[in-house]
């Protein structure tokens, strides 16, 4: 029977993070503890970002712990530079990644008295005493649904398969969404699509000057909040706001930074609004975001009545036995790195029998994090 004593699902930012705490402390790769990944490669989900989005236009990357990312070539793809980095992290600490796995389904092991958790995957069954939980969103791309969606004539993409520009050369796209993403597809498409139009569903916030301690404590707080409450966690966009860039300026000088309100329907030749105003279009582009992907946790019944799981620093509340990072207000590359390491403490303290510590990823990193302005996910 496979059996060890932690279970790592995932390997981007933050599952690689707990499995370098976890080796620091102690458990022995392999023997006491294994990560498992969904994705073919190193990378996290970097290694499926858009080949236009270059390293130095990457907002937020934080350096895994105990080794930095040096020299990287910034017109290089993201995906390629930080693929790399992640490759040589896990060669130079030894860590025990078995790729690719599907996790599918999590529950309590059914031998009663043992304590165990039972991790079904496609290539087999695992059990363990403690789980923690590193799976992102990447692998659950939210597409609202709008009336006539299904009978676009044109091509319709999301941010999680987002091909680049190029795609777009001469066509007429309309980009739906409010965060970081959406404005960096519409500023590169803006150069080569013959029209564009931004669509959102709230106004957007710009935010101007710098993100200081005060800013970054009251976004924190407000997303750590929910999660407090067992509500799902709120988009980053949704608490810092968007940062105006030198970029973002001369996008709005040329018009392109016009944000339109949600259109009510989908028409076969592209989208109207309900005075009767229309936009014709090839594409449409949903950069809507991202769910946490947690539906294989869903035996064990984690969820609160309001949608969410409730977390008490990573444990989550109806199973101490199970952590999330980089979910809520640890969904960020620094933030990962702190809830990897309050993970693996508790879980210390859990296998020798202890009470389960309360810490978290801490105030002062989350607040390094929001700081960032372009909070990004981890990934399976």
């Amino acid at each position: 029977m496979n059996e060890v004593s932690v279970l790592v699902i995932g390997a981007g930012q933050a599952g690689l993070s707990a499995a370098y705490h976890l080796r620091r402390v102690g458990f022995v790769p392999w023997r006491d503890f294994l990560v498992l990944d969904h994705s073919p490669a190193p990378g996290g989900a970097w290694q499926f970002r858009w080949p236009s989005l270059t390293y130095g236009r990457v907002h937020g990357m934080h350096a895994l712990p105990g080794m930095e990312l040096t020299g990287a070539d910034p017109d290089r793809p993201s995906s390629e530079v930080i693929g790399e980095y992640f490759a040589s992290y896990e060669s130079t600490f030894g860590l025990p990644i078995r790729r690719p796995v599907d996790v599918r389904a999590v529950r309590e092991e059914r031998e009663a008295g043992r304590g165990l958790l039972r991790v079904e995957t496609d290539v087999g069954v695992w059990h363990t005493r403690a789980l923690i939980n590193a799976t992102g969103t990447w692998d659950r791309p939210f597409w609202p649904r709008v009336p006539g969606q299904d009978r676009f004539s044109g091509s319709q993409w999301h941010t999680s398969r987002y091909p680049g520009p190029e795609a777009f050369r001469g066509q007429r796209v309309v980009v739906v969404g409010g965060g970081t993403s959406a404005v960096q597809h519409l500023l590169e498409m803006s150069e080569v699509a013959a029209e564009t139009a931004w669509v959102t569903r709230r106004p957007p916030e710009f935010r101007e000057g710098p993100f200081d301690s005060e800013l970054g404590r009251a976004a924190v707080a407000r997303v750590e909040e929910r999660v407090q409450e067992g509500l799902p966690p709120r988009s980053v966009v949704s608490v810092t706001g968007l940062p105006m860039t030198e970029a973002m300026r001369a996008a709005r000088e040329r018009g392109v930074l016009v944000r339109r309100p949600m259109f009510e329907r989908v028409t076969a030749e592209g989208v109207r609004w309900p005075d009767g105003t229309v936009f014709e279009a090839d594409a449409i582009v949903w950069a809507t975001g991202f769910r946490p992907a947690i539906g294989h946790l869903a035996p064990l019944g984690l969820r609160e009545p309001g949608g969410g799981v409730r977390l008490e620093g990573t444990r989550t509340v109806r199973d101490p036995r199970v952590h999330l990072v980089g979910y809520g207000p640890s969904a960020s590359t620094i933030g990962a790195n702190r809830a990897g390491r309050a993970a693996v403490r508790d879980v210390r303290r859990l296998l020798a029998g202890g009470a389960a510590g309360r810490g978290g990823p801490g105030e002062r990193g989350l607040v390094s994090a929001a700081s960032s302005a372009g909070l990004q996910r981890g990934g399976r």
